[in-house]
This record gives C-alpha cells, structure tokens and sequence, in this order.
C-alpha cells in the first residue's frame, strides 16, 4: 500500500511546542488525531493508544493560533486545510467560542481496496458498514479513484463535508479522475445526490455518511435509474441498518405482514411477521471489521430475509495477512435451515432439474441423501477452489470428484449445462442426476448441498 498523508501541512499550523514533539516522532505515521482542550495537555491518539504531547496546557492563544491558520468552520463545526485532506472539528462553549479541537489525519491510501477488487468490477451498488473511525472515508476514496482511473468510469462524488477530496475547490488527487459536488448544507445532501443524475450524467455515485431518511430515499431513486452506488454508513453491521428506521429503505425496507393461519403453521412462527418491503438499493454490503478483515454478504436480499426470519445467512470473510495474501473464509449455515425454511429453496433461487429419466419417479432429494452416506458429486463449469472451501464446513459429508462416473450426482451453472448435450447425453446412460443453479453464487451452492445433508 503507498500511503500519501500530506501530514507535515497539519503540523505546520500547530503551536511550536506541539509541531517539535511530533515532527521528531519515530511512529507519527500511525497518527489518528490531535486532541487539543482548553486548560488540558494536548493528547495524540495513535492506533496503538493515546498519548501526552507536553507538559503545557492549552490556552485561548494556542487555539486562536490554529484557527487564523486553517479555512472557516462550517455549520457543522468543521474546516480543513487547502488541498490536503485533514479535517478540524471545533467544540464551542455555551458562548459559541472554541475551546477545543480535534484534528484527524486525512490519509489517501492507495492500494487498500484490492481485497474487494472482484466485487467492483461486477458492477454492483456497495453498501460499506462500520463504526466510525474504522476507515469507510478511505475506502470509498480508493474505491472512486480505481473506478475513475483503472475501470475509466464516469464517477461522480457526493462530497458533503469535504473529507473525501479535501477542503478545497480544487478536489485531492486521491480521488483520481472522479468529479467532486460539494454540499453547502449537510440537509441539502439528498437534492445534490439526484442533482449529479439530472445533470451530469455519472456511470457511478459515491455517497459518504448516508444518515437521513431523505437521503435513503435518494439512494433509492439512483440505484432505480440503474447508476451504480457506492455508499457508507454508520453502523457495525446490516442487522443495524436494518433496525434504523431512518436507513432500512437502503436494504429494502421492512414491513409487518400478517400470515394465514396454514402458512404459520408451516413456517412455526406467529400470524404477524416482519417481511422485506422491497428491492434493496444496494446489492452487496461490506462489514468492515477492522483495516485487514472484511465481512461481505454477496446477497444483500437473502441476507436480510434471513436476518428477518431469524436464521443464519451465509458470510463471507476476508482477510488480508500483512504479506498481501488474501484468505477467504464462510461462515456455515444453521444446520436445519433449510428445513424450517423451504419457501427459500425454490425456482427463484435455485432451479433444479433432474435427468433420471428412467428412474423410479417415487425417489427423491432427500432418497439420495439417505442411501448414501457419504454422497459424491462433480461440478461443473463452477470454481473447484470455491467448492472445496465450502466442502470445508460440511463434515467430509459431501465429497468432490473430477470423474463423472464416481459421481452421484452433478451439479452446475445452468446456462451452460443447457447447452452441453454431451456432458447431459452421458448422465442419462448413467443415470446421474443433474441440479442447475441460476448463477455462481455462495450462496446457492452452500444451500444446495446443505439440503443433500440435512
């Protein structure tokens, strides 16, 4: 990762006795902020914990000093410095006088999107969740610069307190060729949102700190004009979004539904249950844990219905070691998920299309997985790695082969199977079922072959 932080322009507009201690610090680049109070000593918070900058406390002289040095604070108590991308918040007395400052290092980090590279480039709107400090601003930044710079897309930035592209008309390089809107006002957010789609006509919209009701809205009506979204919001996972009211429009919305007496029964809940209210603005949401390890639910619609019934959904965590190696691991479903909740397991999700043909029309699914304990089965046009990462969690239950005729069954994309006649010509000889899915997701293999078991 090259990491450009323009730190020495925020030192330079801080008091002599602050600037000295940190310019001669060994570790000043795992700098987070510059706490600065009225009549305390001044604090710097580095990621491996706080830290006394002086004996000397702070005066109105030091804190006017800094001020006749940066841009003016705005509404929400913020200013910057030209072209960088630190940020100054303010606290104010009863009297509106500062009496202190947070000043955080703003840090262009290029190279930190590469564990999600995959998920960009299918073109899908990204939801990015954490608790604040973690790290989204960064992220979306990169993120807009690849998609500007490297996938040479019309990318345009929502940038409402400036920390994406810095305090300046003239936007920071780290954004890359991406276009920057600015805000004058934090609640005229949602109008400058659908501003850029009337006016300016962007391939992709960046959106930091989603936060109101009007802006879920916002984001709603972008992604139904088919412009890819890519947002962050507070929150450490999407069960918090879920429960904000001001926020779930961006998974869909929930809503309460009552049930038949028949259907209640079927399911084992009650007759009034939460349902998704809708198509999600945003098809994948990122959990970001901390700066190396990275939650993704490929599915955000699954994901929530699944959340809603109670049930565990499949995850996706990734891990970056510090020698670049990416690791890729899932979380295993509930074992009798599939159980209670067959109105999942159907033609929208997963088709399946048997090929026994002369076979005794009475057997079924759950015939083959009795009669075999161990159960074989070969995949076809699918990730062999992907398979066997799954394969993982199942108990050696389920085993892959390369040889169709050790299979039990096969199992692969559906509109490739379609139109192999050959590969279909061989199952019928032997008598070999065949189970399509409607495409290469986690998701719908996991439930297939945890049905087999379960």
């Amino acid at each position: 990762m090259n990491i450009d932080n323009d730190l020495e322009k925020l030192l330079k507009n801080l008091p002599f006795f602050i600037y000295q201690h940190l310019y001669n610090y060994s570790n000043r680049e795992r700098l987070i902020e510059i706490v600065l109070d009225l009549g305390r000593r001044p604090e710097a918070r580095f990621t491996t914990g706080p830290e006394y900058l002086s004996q000397k406390i702070i005066s109105w002289q030091d804190i006017d000093y800094i001020i006749k040095r940066i841009s003016k604070f705005s509404g929400e108590n913020r200013a910057g410095i030209e072209r960088t991308l630190h940020r100054i918040s303010c606290i104010r007395n009863r009297q509106f006088l500062i009496n202190g400052l947070t000043c955080r290092v703003g840090r262009a980090i290029f190279g930190t999107i590469s564990i999600i590279r995959d998920l960009l480039e299918s073109g899908k709107s990204i939801l990015i969740l954490g608790k604040p400090g973690v790290g989204k601003t960064t992220i979306i930044r990169e993120i807009a610069r690849v998609l500007s710079d490297e996938m040479e897309k019309r990318v345009i930035i929502i940038d409402t307190s400036n920390e994406i592209a810095g305090d300046s008309d003239v936007p920071h390089s780290g954004i890359g060729r991406a276009r920057r809107m600015q805000v004058p006002k934090t609640e005229l957010q949602h109008k400058i949102m659908l501003e850029a789609i009337e006016n300016h006509m962007p391939q992709v919209i960046v959106i930091d700190e989603i936060g109101t009701e009007l802006e879920a809205l916002a984001a709603r009506t972008i992604a139904e004009k088919g412009v890819q979204l890519v947002g962050t919001t507070h929150g450490n996972c999407l069960e918090n979004v879920i429960k904000n009211p001001s926020l779930s429009d961006l998974i869909g919305g929930i809503q309460y539904v009552t049930i038949s007496d028949e259907e209640a029964k079927r399911r084992g809940t009650q007759k009034s249950i939460i349902e998704r209210k809708s198509y999600p603005a945003f098809q994948l949401a990122i959990e970001v844990n901390n700066v190396y390890s990275w939650t993704i639910h490929e599915n955000v619609e699954n994901s929530v219905d699944s959340i809603l019934r109670g049930n565990f959904t499949i995850l996706q965590i990734r891990n970056k070691k510090r020698n670049e190696k990416l690791l890729i691991k899932y979380k295993r479903l509930q074992k009798d998920f599939l159980i209670k909740n067959s109105r999942f397991f159907n033609q929208e999700m997963i088709s399946i299309h048997r090929n026994w043909f002369e076979m005794d029309k009475s057997k079924n699914i759950g015939s083959l997985a009795l009669k075999n304990t161990n159960l074989t089965f070969y995949p076809y046009s699918l990730s062999k790695n992907l398979i066997r990462e799954i394969l993982t969690k199942l108990d050696d239950k389920i085993i892959l082969t390369t040889e169709i005729k050790k299979a039990n069954f096969i199992v692969g994309l559906k509109k490739h199977l379609r139109q192999n006649f050959r590969l279909k010509k061989l199952a019928h000889k032997r008598k070999i079922p065949i189970y399509t899915i409607n495409q290469r997701s986690v998701y719908q293999i996991m439930r297939l072959l945890q049905f087999f078991i379960s």
